[in-house]
């Protein structure tokens, strides 16, 4: 073997770990770091019993959801700041339609406003061509007030106790109702991003919008199919909030934007569109969720979490910037 050759197959192996420890594969890296660093310093606070992990899944599983319908349309270049108050407005909708005419009428009035509210987005970023941070950043206050001036800022009680159970408040055997939505999530995600055309056409508009046009693709209808369906996720979301906490409020739901976006950007999906990833969203969620609960077992006040947080949630990214 000559000594370039030798040397070229020594180099690329290093690359490769360099590649993977450093770009690709930071989310899960931090996610193991900072659970390790948990369960030592936490250990005596119950870090790692089967209740407080079981906690943290079911605790995350609501915004891992709204992060799922968040993936595609950051993949997409587009962003939808409006998910919390969808969820919120789509909770005291079901409340209400439970109330009057039961389970299956509220179940299909909150999942209509995800349609109405995602028709409306997807109409105005995709066919009016206006910034969907603008239409959402609107949309976000139009369905917040909404919720308050419908129920005069009162919560909506939910007394079916089979919606409450299959919608958040249930189990399977020891599991949470609420883990298993957020696994069907996932898995569906995860499908449609990595192996159905629809996937592919999302972050080829993402990545190129003008050169997916001239290679057939119909970005408007892509665009507006992922603002769609990322409001119909977060109708989903806030129905299962008014299943977990037996009632439909305005407030629930407030800040999950926030939240989803900072798990599908820890994930690696590109901020610009192009790149994605479910199963990085995934762990973006749970490493937030870790997070937060790590730092409340440890004692911090609420201020002292959102600086440490912060913190994290910029060194992750930084890292995983490319």
């Amino acid at each position: 073997m000559s000594h370039n050759t030798m040397e070229h197959a020594l180099k690329a192996p290093i690359s490769m770990v360099k590649g993977f420890n450093i770009r690709q594969n930071i989310i899960y890296l931090g996610f193991v770091l900072v659970f390790v660093a948990f369960s030592v310093f936490l250990a005596d606070q119950g870090f790692l019993s089967g209740t407080n992990l079981l906690n943290i899944l079911r605790q995350t599983a609501i915004v891992t959801i709204i992060a799922v319908g968040m993936t595609f349309v950051i993949g997409a270049a587009e962003i939808d700041l409006s998910v919390g108050s969808i969820a919120g407005l789509a909770s005291i909708t079901t409340a209400m339609a439970i109330a009057h005419f039961g389970m299956g009428a509220g179940v299909v009035a909150g999942l209509l406003i995800g349609v109405v509210v995602g028709t409306i987005n997807g109409l105005l970023v995709a066919y009016v061509r206006i910034p969907s941070f603008l239409v959402t950043l609107a949309m976000m206050g139009i369905a917040s007030g909404l919720a308050q001036w419908v129920t005069a800022s009162a919560p909506q009680p939910i007394l079916d106790p089979v919606y409450n159970a299959v919608f958040g408040g249930g189990r399977i055997g020891p599991v949470p109702v609420l883990i298993i939505w957020s696994l069907v999530a996932v898995v569906v995600g995860h499908i449609l991003l990595k192996h159905a055309r629809y996937g592919r056409q999302v972050l080829a508009t993402g990545a190129n919008p003008v050169a997916s046009d001239y290679s057939g693709i119909n970005t408007k209808r892509i665009k507006f199919c992922v603002m769609a369906v990322s409001a119909v996720v977060a109708a989903l979301a806030g129905m299962l909030y008014a299943g977990r906490l037996q009632s439909g409020r305005f407030q629930w739901g407030a800040g999950d934007e926030m939240s989803a976006i900072a798990a599908v950007i820890l994930g690696g999906t590109a901020l610009s569109g192009g790149r994605g990833s479910i199963i990085g969203t995934l762990f973006g969620a749970l490493l937030m969720g870790v997070i937060n609960n790590g730092l409340i077992l440890a004692g911090l006040d609420s201020s002292q979490q959102q600086v440490v947080r912060g913190a994290i949630i910029i060194l992750a990214v930084a890292l995983a910037k490319k």
